[in-house]
């Protein structure tokens, strides 16, 4: 079987691995790298449960070829705490309950970093924008946005 050598960063350190070409990035990140932390739900990008951060860009890592990330960054739930130390924003989720099974809570984390790189002081409806390709079955989507709101608080300091 052919397989292609890929050489990219992920949550900082550098990889390197031999794939056959057509694995999805949420396969190698799964099976191959055992970053279980991002989740499988539709398959087809519709859900949000596989978000990753891609040269700090979130994308459906069911939707993107592994061979897409030779050379770049990728950043999974995993990679966002340093030590033993949760990134803000994972302790926001967890101080506002911002998860019921947590199935979709990593996509929606890292969703919600990206929009607080980007934007450190979004009004509601920019969240709602930014969490709109993350889907949550188990919450009704109040205690997700109060977590958004409290992360942003947080970070505030952190600036």
């Amino acid at each position: 079987m052919k397989t292609i050598d890929l050489r990219f960063t992920i949550n900082g350190a550098k990889e390197r691995v031999s794939i056959p070409p057509h694995r999805t990035l949420l396969e190698l990140l799964r099976d191959d790298l055992q970053l279980i932390g991002t989740k499988e739900g539709c398959g087809h990008g519709e859900c949000g449960a596989c978000t990753v951060m891609l040269d700090g860009v979130t994308v459906n890592s069911c939707l993107v070829l592994a061979a897409e990330i030779d050379g770049r960054s990728v950043t999974t739930i995993e990679g966002l705490r340093s030590g033993d130390k949760l990134h803000p924003v994972q302790q926001a989720f967890i101080d506002e309950s911002g998860y019921q099974c947590g199935f979709c809570t990593s996509g929606v984390i890292l969703s919600t970093k990206a929009l607080l790189d980007a934007n450190p002081h979004p009004s509601d409806d920019e969240i709602r924008q930014a969490l709109a390709g993350n889907f949550c079955r188990c919450t009704g989507y109040t205690k997700i946005f109060e977590s958004v709101q409290a992360a942003a608080k947080g970070l505030e300091g952190d600036r």
